[in-house]
């Protein structure tokens, strides 16, 4: 009985405390009001958590009087937290929780209301295969959003890169077969855009902005997650296109400018079947242009469908294509003697008439290109999903292309025009089959990607060889001397089709066929040893299998190389700002090129051995007053090894060897600091040299292609918010670059391009539904130049008009 008396009181206290707890509940479903099953239902910082069911409902029990922070996370979903407060022992019975899909792998639609900073979208699946936010990503790079675009009305995708930190274009797409797209420098070695959404897509010629949701361009060697066949050792520019999206709605818009320019664009959305989830998206333009010279254009039509199919919660399709119809006249650079010292060292000595074009609109290039995308995401279970791509992109050069070339036998500034018909091809096929998870082992939590990867890509070269066509000089003189030949002819060179195809029909023609494959394995994990700190680490391993020219087996070769990546993060101040180290690795297995000069017979493949590159980088970002001030500082020393280069006696030959070091400090600033203004602005410094070389002619000299040391940009975008001028809006900005060499070797001598700085402005007014804007580049009407080995004349002052409707 005194047990018994003993032991009753303590059952009744036992009571009165279980009586005390209470619970929290809820349901969880999509945004098409459908439940989902298996979310994660957790408490902050506690162990207590729970899964909904079929449902989409949870419950958690035993809760005392306190305030919570639930954490609701699903695999491909957005994580949401929210507030609970339990007192008076009430139970929680929260309203539907709705969750939106947040991984852009997925085909997400996200729809945002006002957001803040809108030059700044550092959210992304592609940068590291994974939904990383940019402040925890060791990774530095750069976002240009269609907000930049569309508040600069940009037209083309050279002007679009302009707003990318350390970014530089060396020379203008030629539209040629193989290599015809735009070459850039980045942090000191130059790249070409051949990447969209993530995986590989060529084009010989320019990439039309009008389905660009955003621009990526990542910083240094990226080959652990992405290979060589699409990356460079500065760095990589992945292209996002738009996507479709819940709803129906559009987008018309028309532009019309200085020097013939005229472009519309069209942008439809809408559902197929909204009971199916299925989506349909169509971006077009059409685009026509003429040039500053006396002769010179471009035109394109364009047309990009995308479809998007969500089966369930766990199963997703999309495709998405682009496919181009292009026209244009080939920029005809001239090209710097490369082997004798030149007449001129500089723009003044050489006598340059800019406006000079030195072609004719009878001699064009056609360049289709198509690139397509299909994509399966099936999610395995609450931790793990697949994701199954395939990617086929076509690209083809037809028609006439030259080029001028100071080969120093005539004097006086004298540049040879050479000049063939092309017919090329380029096609490429990617397959990838990922694995990415989010878990945890032993409370650690681990973001990981696991893929494999297959590349092949075949070239076909029907071209003719190159012909001499004519001299000419930078004043617009010109005389018919051919430079390879003893007597001094008078002969005329009309710059008309039946002139050319009448001195080309002396000319053999190319019968090459090359291919290569590329078969990967590659694994990279986020590693959160605390909260606060993390760690990345990857690696991938490549097997390079080339064919060669198909109609020799002597050039076949096969090639291993392995590309680890580590890097450690630390965030101070949790989300708002991280300090982070990494060393990056890239290599590329040298695709044979095709050498010696055509004018002295038939030109053969050359193979080489594979180039390494190491990256050492540390820096700070930061994401500061609820997201209104984004900025990245960062240094990096990369050095690269067996690098092949163009040879300097000879354009036609390509040469091995040597250690080429590349260093610099980046700094990019993205602010919101009041409503209605967004700031954009970025520094870069690099200096290059190559420090190790069996060639005199380079040794202890700034690369061609690293382009100018210093590279700046800044645009402001301000639109009024209340009262009478509330919609109305204005727009400065500049972006310049230290002087370079166009020419910078032993026995060259130095041809040095100029500094520059050009200002652009904008006005325009935001009605609810349509946008008028005018655009002002080149403001100051200011001559300026780029080039690699080349002198390009870049554009002058513009006036651009712009109207849009929004439906």
């Amino acid at each position: 009985m005194k047990k018994l008396l003993l032991i009753l009181p303590l059952l009744l206290l036992t009571n009165v405390v279980i009586s005390q707890t209470r619970t929290v509940s809820g349901t969880v479903k999509n945004y098409n009001k459908q439940p989902l099953f298996g979310v994660t239902v957790s408490l902050k910082n506690t162990t207590k958590g729970t899964l909904t069911n079929e449902d989409g409902n949870f419950i958690l029990s035993n809760l005392e009087n306190d305030n919570y922070t639930l954490l609701i996370s699903y695999l491909g979903f957005k994580t949401r937290e929210i507030n609970v407060s339990i007192s008076n022992n009430q139970d929680i019975k929260l309203e539907t929780i709705t969750l939106y899909e947040g991984n852009e792998i997925l085909s997400e639609i996200v729809i945002e209301g006002e957001r803040l900073n809108k030059f700044s979208r550092k959210k992304t699946a592609y940068v590291a295969k994974l939904p990383l936010k940019d402040i925890e990503n060791t990774q530095v790079y750069s976002t240009v959003t269609n907000e930049i675009l569309k508040s600069q009305i940009v037209t083309n995708f050279d002007d679009a890169l302009k707003n990318a930190t350390g970014v530089e274009q060396l020379w203008t797409s030629t539209g040629r077969g193989g290599d015809g797209a735009g070459y850039y420098s980045l942090r000191g070695f130059s790249v070409q855009p051949q990447l969209v959404n993530g995986l590989p897509g060529l084009t010989n010629g320019t990439i039309n902005p009008a389905n660009i949701e955003r621009i990526e361009v990542l910083k240094g060697p990226s080959a652990t997650l992405f290979g060589n066949a699409v990356s460079s050792y500065g760095g990589l520019i992945n292209v996002v296109t738009k996507k479709p999206y819940v709803g129906t709605g559009g987008e018309l818009s028309f532009t019309s400018g200085s020097y013939g320019l005229n472009q519309i664009v069209g942008d439809y959305n809408t559902a197929l079947s909204k009971e199916d989830n299925l989506y349909f998206r169509l971006n077009t333009a059409y685009t026509t242009e003429q040039s500053f010279q006396d002769a010179g254009f471009r035109k394109s039509f364009f047309v990009a469908p995308s479809l998007s199919y969500k089966v369930s919660n766990r199963l997703s399709f999309s495709f998405y294509g682009e496919i181009t119809q292009a026209e244009q006249t080939n920029p005809t650079f001239l090209f710097l003697n490369r082997s004798s010292p030149t007449v001129a060292s500089n723009l003044d000595e050489l006598g340059y008439n800019n406006r000079l074009s030195f072609t004719s609109n009878d001699l064009s290039l056609h360049n289709p290109t198509q690139n397509y995308r299909i994509e399966m995401d099936y999610k395995l279970s609450n931790t793990w999903q697949s994701q199954t791509l395939l990617s086929k992109s076509s690209t083809s050069t037809k028609g006439y292309y030259s080029y001028l070339f100071d080969y120093g036998i005539l004097g006086g500034n004298t540049y040879s025009r050479f000049i063939n018909k092309q017919n090329a091809n380029t096609q490429t096929t990617d397959i990838q089959q990922n694995f990415i998870g989010d878990f945890k082992i032993a409370s650690l939590r681990n973001r990981i990607v696991v893929g494999i990867d297959y590349f092949n890509e075949t070239q076909t070269n029907n071209s003719t060889g190159y012909a001499f066509y004519g001299n000419i000089t930078p004043n617009g003189d010109s005389n018919g001397d051919n430079p390879f030949t003893p007597e001094v002819e008078n002969d005329t060179y009309p710059l008309s089709t039946s002139g050319v195809d009448a001195v080309l029909a002396s000319q053999g023609v190319s019968n090459i066929k090359s291919r290569y494959h590329i078969y990967s394995i590659y694994a990279s994990d986020v590693l959160n040893l605390t909260d606060n700190f993390s760690a990345m680490i990857g690696l991938r391993l490549d097997h390079f299998d080339n064919e060669g020219d198909l109609a020799s087996i002597d050039d076949d070769f096969t090639q291993t190389t392995l590309s680890p990546k580590f890097g450690l993060l630390y965030q101070p101040i949790k989300e708002k700002l991280s300090v982070f180290g990494n060393y990056q690795n890239g290599f590329t297995n040298v695709a044979p090129q095709l050498v010696g000069n055509p004018n002295e017979g038939p030109q053969t493949l050359k193979t080489f051995d594979p180039e390494q590159a190491n990256q050492f980088e540390f820096g700070i970002k930061t994401n500061l007053f609820n997201n209104r001030l984004n900025a990245t500082i960062n240094y990096y020393d990369i050095k690269v090894k067996d690098r092949v280069i163009t040879d300097p006696s000879s354009p036609f030959n390509k040469i091995q060897g040597g250690e080429v070091v590349s260093k610099g400090l980046e700094i990019e600033i993205n602010a919101n600091p009041i409503k209605g203004l967004n700031i954009r602005a970025g520094f870069s410094n690099n200096y290059s040299e190559t420090t190790k070389t069996d060639n005199t002619e380079i040794l202890n000299k700034r690369p061609l292609e690293a382009g100018p040391e210093t590279l700046y940009n800044f645009w402001a975008n301000y639109e009024f918010q209340e009262n009478t001028l509330e919609g109305f809006g204005i727009g400065f900005g500049f972006n310049g670059a230290s002087e370079r060499f166009a020419i910078n070797y032993e026995s060259t001598g130095e041809f040095m391009l100029p500094s520059y700085t050009i200002a652009n402005t904008t006005i325009f007014y935001q009605g609810e539904k349509y946008r008028i804007g005018l655009k002002l580049n080149n403001a100051f009407n200011k001559e300026y130049y780029k080039g690699w080995s080349t002198i390009n004349p870049q554009q002058p002052r513009t006036l651009l008009a712009n109207i849009s409707y929004q439906f």
